[in-house]
């Protein structure tokens, strides 16, 4: 605790001085490398599996260095509040994504921080208990069980009214497919997507009749691009969200 307190307080020391050298949180350098497509200024952005808005983020910097609005969403409550007091400027939402066909209002998830999951994101009990499991003990944290609001990426886009959408990050531990498969892809479609995956095969084909691959960021963060490259959306759908 003390720790992350002073951490905070060294990177909000150097934010105020307009240096980024402890603002740059996301895992394997993706900051660095997302550098390479979206270094320009005032994009849009939407990240699920937001987390605390700090930890491991790959939206952090954008916001806060490139002036970017945007969308984060983080199912765990205590989660999400923090998430809230952290990114001012973004639209929190406190939800789990699930595909188009899920007909429930909540969705069971289990508690592991960052490796936190959601029922049904492995093909087995075991794995899904060695995950949590494994979060748990790198992470020094302990898990537990709690329902959670259950909602499609694209009701919760519905609500909003946009221009355009230039990246969208996607760290759910499992559960991309059922995320991917509750975005409406003809309607809404992000320029760049980043995706953590082990199931990669499956969500380039999900993907692929709107996203072509050109990057590899780790073992399993993969970079996507709009075959088009458009971020615009349909023309009764512009306005600004902020």
């Amino acid at each position: 605790m003390i720790r992350r307190i002073a951490n905070k307080t060294r990177r909000k020391i150097f934010e105020g001085l307009g240096l980024s050298r402890y603002s740059r949180p996301s895992i394997n350098n993706i900051d660095k490398q997302l550098a390479k497509y979206i270094s320009y200024r005032n994009g849009f952005f939407i990240e699920v599996g937001a987390n605390n808005g700090f930890s491991q983020s790959n939206t952090y910097y954008l916001e806060r260095f490139l002036n970017w609005s945007g969308v984060l969403i983080e199912p765990i409550p205590e989660l999400y509040d923090q998430c809230v007091k952290e990114r001012k400027k973004a639209k929190v939402f406190n939800c789990a994504l699930v595909d188009k066909n899920y007909k429930e209002t909540h969705i069971t998830m289990t508690y592991a921080n960052l490796m936190s999951i959601t029922n049904g994101a492995f093909e087995n009990q075991e794995r899904a208990k060695a995950h949590v499991e494994k979060g748990c003990n790198l992470q020094k944290v302990s898990s537990y069980e709690i329902q959670v609001p259950a909602k499609t990426l694209t009701s919760i886009l519905d609500k909003l009214s946009l221009d355009k959408i230039d990246f969208f990050s996607l760290d759910v531990e499992g559960f991309e497919l059922n995320v991917l498969n509750g975005l409406d892809f003809d309607k809404y479609c992000p320029r760049y997507l980043l995706i953590e995956t082990s199931f990669r095969d499956d969500v380039d084909q999900l993907l692929s009749k709107w996203y072509i691959q050109v990057d590899q960021f780790s073992h399993h963060d993969f970079f996507y691009k709009h075959k088009e490259s458009s971020s615009t959306l349909k023309p009764q759908q512009v306005s600004s969200l902020i």
